[in-house]
């Protein structure tokens, strides 16, 4: 009996980690907002800078609506956005775009190989990690790790945050001290052909 009760325990502990702590129908109340931006289900923002939110992890998405709102990951076009917003508002944001479908774009052919490369298995000479590793081969990122899905990703603003690590103007976050070692070691046309390649990976 106490083994029944504890992997009903197990069980009902995994899924709740599973579908995270946010609610995405109290979420869409509150992204209303976030669509003059991120576009509709934040699938299509206005401009490349812009990340897409669809999909891309609910954990990763809250830690980052944490620091944004703390002031700890500044972004001028968010002041204010969420400062009437409680935890629990941002878990239900999170949790609505993790639930929404990714739009995958259309890489540059030309920069596909060298930016397959460099996804899958680093570059050994600089020290340079394979993304794959913690961002998963198909792009689809580590949720539980909080580690963002990047499949479809804007390569715009990829090329932005990697340069943003590399010059140490992202430094907030769990996981900012892996990416600002990672990206010390890449060069521009290494960080435009990564970009590339995750903008088409699905």
């Amino acid at each position: 009996m106490k083994r029944l009760i504890a992997g009903v325990v197990l069980g009902v502990g995994l899924t709740a980690m599973a579908h995270g702590a946010g609610d995405p129908a109290a979420g869409e109340q509150n992204a209303a907002v976030c669509a003059a931006c991120h576009g509709q289900g934040g699938a299509k923002p206005i401009m490349a800078v812009y990340p897409k939110l669809s999909g891309i992890g609910e954990k990763y998405l809250y830690r980052q609506l944490v620091d944004i709102k703390a002031g700890d990951r500044p972004i001028p076009e968010m002041t204010g956005l969420l400062d009437n917003m409680s935890d629990q508002d941002l878990w239900d944001l999170a949790a609505y775009y993790n639930e929404q479908e990714m739009v995958v774009g259309q890489a540059d052919p030309e920069l596909i190989d060298r930016g397959q490369a460099l996804y899958r298995g680093g570059n050994m000479a600089s020290g340079v990690a394979a993304c794959a590793g913690c961002h998963s081969p198909s792009g689809a990122g580590n949720e539980p790790a909080g580690y963002p899905a990047l499949g479809g990703q804007t390569a715009g603003y990829v090329a932005q945050q990697l340069k943003a690590y590399r010059d140490g103007e992202r430094a907030a976050g769990a996981n900012a001290a892996i990416m600002m070692d990672v990206a010390s070691k890449l060069s521009d046309s290494e960080i435009e052909a990564l970009a590339n390649y995750v903008s088409g990976l699905n």
